[in-house]
């Protein structure tokens, strides 16, 4: 029967079969190492890394996707009478992995808050940062989002962010119109119409 290891030892050896500690840092005249020695007292922007079991790097355009909706967030306007043009706007943002907020414009509060952010009452409307699109055309949406450094359309994988339900409260009912009044009569000799002169009672 084998003897069995210390339990220090042991740990360390497995400690050493499991994880290698490297160091990247910068000399004193800007050349950058990756070691795994401790660097010496002069190194500038040190970083430690294990080496051991090396998993996935994470993926860049997850960066790059969290860093473009912190700067630039995405919201998105539509209504719930709002059909072909605001599902292609919501079809590009998920086609493209862009996450996004969506406010439906349905009531006096919404519509003034539309009114704010695109000077008019048009749906759809894209907001990415500062930027405005209103209406739906695939180039300036894509555009506006190359600007503000999202992830190319392809990289991300496609979201399925459906359209909301409409709001508590919302009705498809037209608003209710005062009565029309009676018709005049046309001519003079529609009913109803006065009496022309020299006709006969």
């Amino acid at each position: 029967m084998r003897p069995a290891l210390p339990l220090g030892l042991a740990l360390l050896l497995l400690g050493t079969a499991q994880a290698q500690q490297l160091y990247r840092w910068t000399d004193d005249k800007g050349r950058t190492h990756i070691t795994d020695t401790p660097p010496p007292a002069s190194a500038k922007d040190v970083q430690t890394k294990s080496a051991s079991t090396p998993g996935p790097e994470p993926a860049p355009q997850n960066f790059e996707l969290a860093q473009a909706m912190k700067d630039f967030p995405v919201v998105l306007y539509t209504g719930p009478a709002c059909k072909d043009a605001c599902v292609r706007a919501r079809g590009a943002l998920n086609k493209r992995g862009v996450p996004f907020r969506e406010v439906q414009v349905w009531d006096e509060a919404s519509a003034e808050e539309l009114k704010r952010v695109s000077s008019g009452d048009r749906l759809p409307v894209l907001v990415v940062g500062r930027s405005v699109e209103v209406g739906f055309e695939q180039g300036a949406y894509d555009a506006l989002l190359d600007a503000a450094r999202y992830p190319k359309a392809g990289v991300l994988p496609a979201r399925s962010q459906a359209a909301p339900p409409p709001p508590e409260g919302y009705t498809t009912a037209q608003p209710v119109t005062p009565e029309a009044e009676e018709p005049k009569p046309a001519g003079p000799y529609a009913p109803g119409a006065p009496r022309q002169r020299g006709t006969k009672k």
